[in-house]
């Protein structure tokens, strides 16, 4: 990976090689217990828990943070709301009038956009809402591939109810994730929002684990 010099944004890094020709693995971390422990020492290097500061910190010109693992004092809840359900006209008009050339990356390849899909757009938004460490109540949403993917699985399963299908999204994030895991939340920002949006933060990810007791250290 070499830096992004097209987005200002530091965190902003892009393949040295779009086809990723160059990738190679550095080993893998197991799924057992002390692997846990072991990718915690990566995930967890940096940790906030006060949102006014992440934002601040993001602000700031000399520091620009777009990128950061958020521990909430407290998570409240974790709402879904109804949404357009289909790709704005503007939007689809400009992916069907472009090439789409890679040059995001700097890449010099070009790609017809006739080569690709337009996947059917998530007609909800899921929230979690959360205090941190001063109290203060803050609402994100949340921006996951994985989320999405846990809507359309289980909007299939329950034959295209979606009060159902969210309630099982629910589920997943709230009543396991959030209430049994130690869990953590990956936050970005988008380059289009970063200086102008109040809080530019939403929810790309999460950090899982279990909880680490006294008794499993010398397990």
């Amino acid at each position: 990976m070499i830096r992004n010099t097209s987005d200002f944004r530091p965190e902003s890094y892009r393949p040295k090689d779009f086809l990723l020709k160059d990738l190679f693995s550095h080993g893998i971390i197991e799924s057992d217990r002390d692997a846990w422990i072991e990718r915690r020492k990566y995930v967890l290097n940096k940790v906030y828990t006060n949102l006014e500061v992440l934002i601040a910190e993001a602000k700031d010109k000399d520091v620009c943070t777009s990128l950061a693992v958020f521990k909430p004092a407290n998570i409240i809840d974790f709402v879904y709301e109804e949404t357009d359900r289909e790709w704005s006209k503007d939007k689809l008009d400009y992916l069907k009038s472009k090439k789409l050339q890679m040059n995001l990356f700097d890449n010099e390849n070009e790609f017809d956009i006739s080569e690709f899909e337009v996947v059917n757009k998530l007609p909800y938004k899921f929230s979690f809402i959360f205090e941190d460490d001063t109290g203060k109540k803050s609402k994100l949403m949340i921006e996951d591939w994985e989320t999405g993917m846990l809507f359309w699985n289980s909007l299939a399963r329950h034959e295209g109810n979606e009060q159902k299908a969210c309630e099982d999204v629910k589920k997943k994030y709230f009543d396991d994730f959030a209430k049994t895991k130690d869990y953590y939340l990956i936050l970005g920002t988008t380059k289009k929002y970063h200086n102008t949006a109040p809080n530019p933060f939403v929810i790309i990810g999460d950090f899982r684990p279990k909880h680490i007791t006294q008794e499993s250290l010398f397990v």
